[in-house]
C-alpha cells in the first residue's frame, strides 16, 4: 500500500464512503500554490500558537520527535523544523522512532527519508510485538498495551539521550476523541492535554499540533508525499470505542461545521464550580453571606408574590416591603 492508498482509506473511513479513486487522491495531492502557501501557514500559526499559550519550548531545550511513520508525526517534524528557523529561543530537534518488529514493517523507510533532512535520529529497536501478542488475546485489539510499552521505552530513552521535552503528533481532533472516550466508556472527564508532566515527573510531554485539525494535516501530508507507514501491520485494528466516538463527532461536523471547535474551546474554559467534582471543588464549605450589598436579582419590593397555605385577612397577594 504506498501512501495515496493509506491516505484514500482513510479519508473512506472518517466519511463512511468509498476509498477515494486514486487519480483524484494524486490530483488532491498536488494542490495549487497559493493553497499550500496558506495551508502551511496555517499549520504554522496554529502550532506556534500552541507552543506560545502552553510554554511547550523554552530556550536550550532538546526536543526528542517521535516519529510513527504516519502523517501526523511526518507534519509536526516538518512544522518544527521551519519554526526552529525563526524561533524566538534556541532548541535543538532530534527525530526518533521505535521499531517494534512488526512482521512486515519497513524499516528501511524512516532512516532513508530522515537522512534527507540532516537531522540527528534513532531507531530504537524493542520487541514490544512479541509481548502483546503473547499478552493479548487472538482478536482482541492490541493498542493499549502496545501503547503503554511503547510510552515505557520512548520515556527511558528520552533521559537516556537528554531530551528535555518529547513531543507527540496528537492533533485537536484526537483530543476531543479522547475526551469522549473517556466520558463515555471511563466515566471521567479528562483528554489529551497539551502539555503533561509524567506520573513520575521525570519527563515533559507536548503536542504541538493541539490546534491543528486533522483534515489540514491530511491534506499537508498528501501534498508533501511523505513516505507512509500503515499503522496496522501487527493485524490489530483500532480500538472499536474510537471508532464510534469518531464516527459520532464526524457526523456532528456534518451537521454543525463548527463543533468540534466548540468542544476543543469548551475544553479551555472549565469552571470547577460548575461541575460536581469535589475534589477540585470545595462544595462543602459554601455558605451565605448577606452583609454585603445584594445583587440584583430581577425584581424589586414593588412587585407581589401568590402565597399558598398562608391564609390571609385582606387578598391572596402579599406585597414585598423592601427593609433598609
Amino acid at each position: 500500500m504506498d501512501c495515496y492508498e493509506f491516505v484514500a482509506a482513510e479519508y473512506a473511513f472518517l466519511y463512511n464512503a468509498q476509498p477515494t479513486p486514486l487519480l483524484d487522491l494524486r490530483i488532491m495531492s498536488s494542490l495549487p500554490k497559493l493553497e499550500f502557501n496558506k495551508l502551511q501557514k496555517r499549520l504554522r500559526r496554529f502550532t506556534g500558537q500552541a507552543i506560545e499559550d502552553y510554554k511547550m519550548i523554552e530556550e536550550g531545550d532538546r526536543i526528542m520527535v517521535c516519529l510513527s511513520g504516519g502523517k501526523d508525526s511526518y507534519t509536526m517534524l516538518d512544522i518544527l523544523m521551519n519554526l526552529q528557523k525563526s524561533a524566538p529561543v534556541k532548541f535543538e530537534l532530534v527525530a526518533v522512532n521505535m521499531d517494534q518488529k512488526q512482521p512486515g514493517y519497513p524499516e528501511e523507510v524512516l532512516p532513508n527519508y530522515l537522512d534527507t533532512l540532516g537531522i540527528e535520529y534513532y531507531i530504537v529497536n524493542k520487541d514490544t510485538y512479541s509481548i502483546v501478542k503473547q499478552k493479548i488475546p487472538e482478536g482482541k485489539t492490541t493498542c493499549g498495551l502496545c501503547s503503554r510499552l511503547r510510552r515505557g521505552t520512548l520515556y527511558a530513552f528520552a533521559e537516556e539521550i537528554g531530551a528535555t521535552k518529547i513531543a507527540l503528533g496528537h492533533h485537536k481532533d484526537d483530543i476531543v476523541q479522547t475526551l469522549f472516550l473517556n466520558m463515555f466508556y471511563g466515566s471521567r472527564l479528562s483528554g489529551m492535554p497539551p502539555k503533561l508532566l509524567s506520573d513520575d515527573k521525570r519527563n515533559i510531554v507536548i503536542r504541538p499540533l493541539a490546534y491543528c485539525r486533522e483534515s489540514d494535516i491530511e491534506a499537508f501530508s498528501a501534498h508533501k508525499g511523505f513516505p507512509i507507514i500503515p499503522c496496522n501491520l501487527c493485524g490489530s485494528q483500532e480500538n472499536l470505542q474510537r471508532q464510534n466516538i469518531r464516527k459520532m463527532l464526524m457526523d456532528w461536523e456534518k451537521a454543525d461545521g463548527s463543533r468540534i471547535e466548540k468542544i476543543f474551546s469548551s475544553m479551555q474554559n472549565i469552571a470547577p464550580s460548575q461541575m460536581a467534582d469535589a475534589s477540585l471543588f470545595d462544595f462543602a464549605s459554601l455558605t451565605i453571606d448577606r452583609s454585603g450589598d445584594r445583587k440584583e436579582y430581577g425584581f424589586d419590593s414593588t412587585q407581589t408574590v401568590d402565597v399558598g397555605g398562608v391564609p390571609s385577612a385582606h387578598n391572596d397577594k402579599i406585597e414585598l416591603v423592601q427593609i433598609n
